[in-house]
């Protein structure tokens, strides 16, 4: 499976951003039925769980992301979506798109960051 995220950029606190990660590699059928993950990798800090999806569709958060980020998938072009509103100076990271929580397979990430 080949994982590539884009959609990170500079944004105020407060502001929103839409992170996308075109998945490669595995069938409709297969992307559609598998679970995915994001995690992010702030500066000096391991990676964290964001969020998951599961094969029926149930989205999970993390604490900090509950309320304010929102998981979804499209089927349609293999592709995963991370909405993220009301951000805030310590989402600043590089986010990855993943195949499990270890992030063992993972894009080269996308760097957001979040600053007046």
């Amino acid at each position: 499976v080949q994982l590539a995220e884009s959609g990170g950029g500079l944004v105020q606190p407060g502001g929103s951003l839409r992170l996308s990660c075109a998945v490669s590699g595995v069938s409709a059928i297969v992307f559609r039925f598998s679970s995915w993950y994001w995690l992010r990798q702030a500066p000096g800090k391991g990676l964290e769980w964001v969020s998951s999806i599961n094969s029926v569709g149930k989205t999970d958060y993390a604490d900090f992301a509950k309320g304010r980020f929102v998981m979804s998938t499209d089927n349609a072009e293999n592709a995963l979506v991370l909405q993220m509103n009301s951000l805030r100076s310590e989402d600043t990271a590089v986010y990855y798109c993943t195949t499990d929580k270890q992030g063992t397979d993972r894009g080269e990430g996308t760097l957001v960051t979040v600053s007046p």
